[in-house]
């Protein structure tokens, strides 16, 4: 599933810390964002140059002004890499589809916040993607029986949910070519997205 919206924005720090100590949130980041968070994290020098030789900016501006340019691109970068260096959780918004209920265990399930999805980002020339460490508990939603039809009476065809999510930051997954962000699921909310209605709110299990 795509994050719904690609704006990045600063949100109000989340409680306790993540990788790091890390104690600074973003809101729904876009891709750029995400690839120099991935650096941050990883300890990896960024490929400042190579960036901003790429940056249409740059590649498309005259030469007399190309200089100016690439000052401008770098300014721009190391600013974003420095706001993003404190970064601990990620409120994220992410559309999904709730699973029929399983009356055998009581629960609905949520596929994009299975272990195996990932949410990935390309940016910069390179991709990145966000991983959920504890998916297999994240993605079962538990509702008494009773409560469970009313949810589904207010779901229209499609079962189509919208969720927003807070992650802490607890690591990163190097990779050939790009890597991986490893989040916790900490907490989440569940809308219809016909009418946004609130479904219910999630607080998975910890560990």
């Amino acid at each position: 599933p795509a994050p719904t919206g690609a704006s990045p924005a600063a949100g109000k720090p989340a409680t306790g810390t993540a990788m790091g100590g890390r104690s600074g949130e973003l809101l729904n980041p876009d891709p750029v964002t995400m690839v120099l968070l991935y650096h941050a994290l990883a300890g990896l020098a960024p490929p400042l140059d190579r960036w901003i030789e790429s940056d249409p900016r740059v590649t498309q501006a005259p030469a007399a002004g190309r200089a100016a340019q690439r000052e401008l691109v770098r300014a721009e970068l190391t600013a974003a890499l420095a706001a993003v260096r404190d970064t601990g959780f990620i409120r994220l918004a992410l559309n999904d589809h709730l699973s029929e209920y399983d009356p055998s265990y009581g629960e609905f399930t949520l596929r994009a916040l299975a272990p195996s999805s990932t949410v990935p980002y390309r940016g910069l020339q390179q991709e990145v993607s966000l991983r959920f460490a504890n998916g297999r508990d994240a993605q079962v939603w538990a509702v008494p029986a009773a409560q469970a039809q009313a949810i589904n009476d207010s779901l229209s065809y499609g079962r189509s949910v919208q969720l927003d999510v807070l992650l802490k930051i607890a690591g990163v997954q190097p990779g050939s070519g790009g890597g991986s962000i490893v989040t916790e699921v900490l907490e989440y909310e569940i809308r219809s997205q016909r009418d946004q209605r609130l479904l219910g709110r999630v607080k998975p299990a910890s560990k």
